[in-house]
């Protein structure tokens, strides 16, 4: 069988959160006439993450080195798809956003991003900082990690997802797409119409205060996110 698409699921310890996250992706691949595959790429997990994601029905591929852009290019290396579709194991989309998304890259998109919005309810300063961010991806035209969909002839001319950065990754890819694209008229497209719906567990985890200073220094100083330590939002858990 062809596959038209791939969607890569790049995870590190994300058993608790991968069924729901495949299950919603499988439901909303039944609803396009186009074939796909679901590809999970363990990244050094320590838990369940690779049988669940077998178990869930999805190709397993295992990446030793802890770093989300190296996961990601992982999961295309084996993906057999011309259109490369980017979720986190953390978020839920539905078959509406996965038919734009594709929609969008048969008809002259060379990729994009969606609005965000979380599983629970947020306090005012979250909502502010969530609105923000969405302001910031409309104009900017920057997709958010959690949902990001490329051509993968694009994708292979930008080299990919940065492997000198360790988070905001999704960033920099945003801005080489826009490059390859706009020299061949096509559009990197944030699709406003639909959202993906991401967990809220780091808003639990970490202070409005320091996601702010986070995103501050992500648009700023974007030099930081070359060094992992400094990182430490994107690759440290708390005993939750």
């Amino acid at each position: 069988m062809s596959v038209d698409y791939s969607i890569i699921i790049p995870a590190y310890n994300e058993e608790r959160w991968l069924p729901q996250t495949l299950a919603a992706l499988r439901q909303a691949m039944a609803t396009t006439p186009l074939d796909g595959e679901l590809i999970v790429v363990d990244n050094n997990s320590s838990d369940a993450t690779a049988r669940v994601a077998s178990e869930g029905g999805a190709a397993v591929v295992f990446e030793p080195i802890n770093q989300i852009s190296r996961a990601r290019n992982a999961g295309v290396s084996v993906a057999q798809g011309r259109y490369l579709i980017f979720v986190d194991a953390d978020t839920a989309i539905t078959p509406e956003l996965l038919q734009q998304a594709l929609y969008n890259l048969q008809h002259g998109c060379c990729g994009g991003g969606v609005l965000v919005a979380f599983d629970q309810k947020l306090r005012l300063d979250m909502r502010i900082g969530l609105a923000l961010w969405n302001a910031i991806s409309r104009q900017r035209r920057w997709a958010a990690g959690c949902f990001v969909y490329a051509l993968r002839e694009g994708f292979e001319a930008v080299g990919g997802f940065s492997q000198k950065v360790y988070a905001s990754e999704e960033i920099w890819f945003s801005r080489a797409m826009r490059r390859w694209g706009r020299k061949r008229g096509m559009e990197f497209s944030i699709i406003e119409e639909h959202t993906a719906l991401s967990s809220g567990r780091k808003l639990q985890w970490y202070s409005s205060a320091r996601q702010l200073g986070l995103l501050v220094m992500c648009l700023i100083m974007p030099w930081f996110v070359r060094f992992k330590v400094l990182c430490g939002f994107w690759y440290k858990r708390p005993n939750v």
